[in-house]
């Protein structure tokens, strides 16, 4: 069976600072993360979504996520956050 994915970046309430990863389900995704079950994410609770980008398959998907994490990608989002 085929997913549609999304890219998605949340920021940490706690401390500022933002993660990027890929979903089909971006909702559950968001929980999964804010219940500490990610390692990587888990000391930073609580997480606050606020960008979400339709991508489609999961291949497009890893690459826009590469991209987001990367100099450019990660300023892209921090002028999301500062116009929030």
């Amino acid at each position: 069976m085929k997913s549609d994915y999304y890219v998605y970046a949340m920021v940490s309430i706690a401390d500022g600072r933002i993660y990027v990863g890929i979903s089909s389900n971006i909702k559950v995704r968001l929980k999964y993360h804010n219940s500490g079950n990610v390692f990587s994410t888990k000391g930073y609770r609580p997480w606050k979504l606020f960008y979400q980008e339709f991508v489609g398959n999961r291949i497009d998907a890893r690459k826009r996520e590469k991209y987001l994490k990367s100099g450019y990608g990660k300023e892209f989002l921090k002028s999301i956050i500062a116009n929030l």
